[in-house]
């Protein structure tokens, strides 16, 4: 990889993703950190777009963790069907729900260890929530960061803890959660697992898997 260290070369990546995605936000849409959360846990092995969709109509309906554990398991599935694996997504929301209620008073809890400890919650959720909704520093390692990290040089894994914490390592904490925003909207605009538009990219100059300089 030429002459440039791994940090050297990570930095510069996110210094152009910065001024390519000045704008960046989450995919999902949400007005609380309890919605967030329950989007968050939709979002697994399905697309953001099709989570908001979904969220439009379900926020709409269950407005609190009481609400999710008033309806039955079957109405909760069928309202989130179209995300898929919505049996345990739908187990999952609600016995989130049963310990916000119980050990927060029904409010998600700002702190990072909190969150990993709610029921179907891992490190990519409570990431997302944390740095999002809470202002935590946090990096959420989705499909596109876990592709990108890989593609770009960042590491060789498929580990999400590995990837989580060699941003970690090399980033600031002011961009820890961008981070994840800088690669997502790359991953999606043109960095696109099935057709990448490598042509168009603005990291063409700096990326191992087209660039003959960094084999």
């Amino acid at each position: 990889m030429r002459s440039k260290s791994k940090s050297e070369h990570v930095k510069k990546i996110f210094a152009i993703l910065k001024k390519e995605y000045p704008s960046v936000k989450p995919a999902l849409n949400y007005s609380n950190p309890f919605q967030l959360l329950v989007a968050t846990i939709l979002s697994a092995q399905c697309t953001d777009a099709r989570v908001n969709i979904v969220g439009e109509t379900l926020f709409k309906k269950y407005k609190t963790p009481a609400d999710f554990l008033k309806v039955t398991n079957e109405e909760l599935e069928n309202d989130i069907h179209s995300t898929g694996f919505y049996h345990q997504k739908a187990k999952s929301i609600k016995e989130s729900s049963k310990v916000l209620i119980e050990k927060y008073k029904g409010k998600v809890p700002a702190d990072f260890n909190a969150l990993v400890g709610l029921p179907g919650v891992g490190r990519k959720t409570a990431s997302v929530v944390a740095g999002n909704a809470f202002g935590i520093p946090a990096v959420a390692v989705d499909t596109h960061v876990k592709r990108l990290s890989n593609l770009l040089g960042f590491i060789q894994s498929n580990n999400p803890d590995a990837i989580e914490m060699k941003i970690k390592e090399i980033l600031p904490e002011s961009d820890w959660t961008n981070s994840s925003h800088y690669l997502a909207s790359h991953g999606r605009k043109i960095c696109i697992a099935r057709k990448p538009h490598c042509l168009q990219c603005c990291l063409a100059d700096e990326c191992p898997s087209f660039n003959p300089e960094f084999k």
